[in-house]
């Protein structure tokens, strides 16, 4: 058995919501104490997942191995810019294999569809920044049960996450993030 772990890292609101109602990530969840923190995690890290449209959407500067989360793919493929797999097509134990065949880190960024699959396949830890007192309404809900009325928190509990004691990123806004482990 591979020795792989997976770590899942979002900014959330306190109600929440890692989007406006537009799809977008608003101001207020942009933090540079809290950006600083995710990209020096992302720099541990043997592979990122993201789905499709947050792969479009930021560049991969860094040059950093991705997996991409997408119905587009056969299955398991490597492309010139990434793996792309295909949930459906591909088990997680097969795909992860392949690509990390000597195990190693994930880091799981989002968006929610990615954070659904990985709450279903399993976070080793979840790095989960809140933007206290920002309270975004009709956004898009970290996991799609924050959508029902279950808290980012609830889930993770659910799924036999602990919670960490809560840290400090950023007194001055403020913004918290409180580590989930297995």
């Amino acid at each position: 058995m591979l020795a792989i772990e997976i770590h899942g890292y979002a900014i959330i609101s306190e109600d929440d919501r890692i989007t406006d109602a537009s799809g977008a990530t608003p101001e207020a969840l942009r933090n540079e104490a809290d950006w600083r923190y995710f990209q020096a995690e992302l720099d541990k890290s043997d592979v990122v997942v993201l789905g499709r449209l947050g792969h479009e959407a930021n560049p991969n500067a860094k040059g950093r191995r991705r997996l991409v989360v997408s119905s587009s793919s056969p299955g398991l493929e490597q492309r010139a810019d990434a793996w792309w797999w295909n949930p459906d097509r591909c088990s997680w134990d097969e795909a992860i294999a392949t690509i990390l065949p000597n195990g190693g880190r994930v880091a799981v960024p989002g968006g929610r569809r990615v954070f659904d699959l990985f709450l279903r396949i399993g976070y080793d830890v979840f790095h989960l920044s809140r933007a206290e007192g920002v309270k975004i309404g009709s956004g898009t809900g970290l996991f799609s049960v924050c959508d029902e009325g279950t808290s980012a928190c609830a889930a993770l509990f659910e799924r036999g996450l602990e919670a960490g004691p809560r840290k400090v990123l950023d007194p001055q806004l403020p913004v918290s993030l409180t580590l989930w482990r297995r």
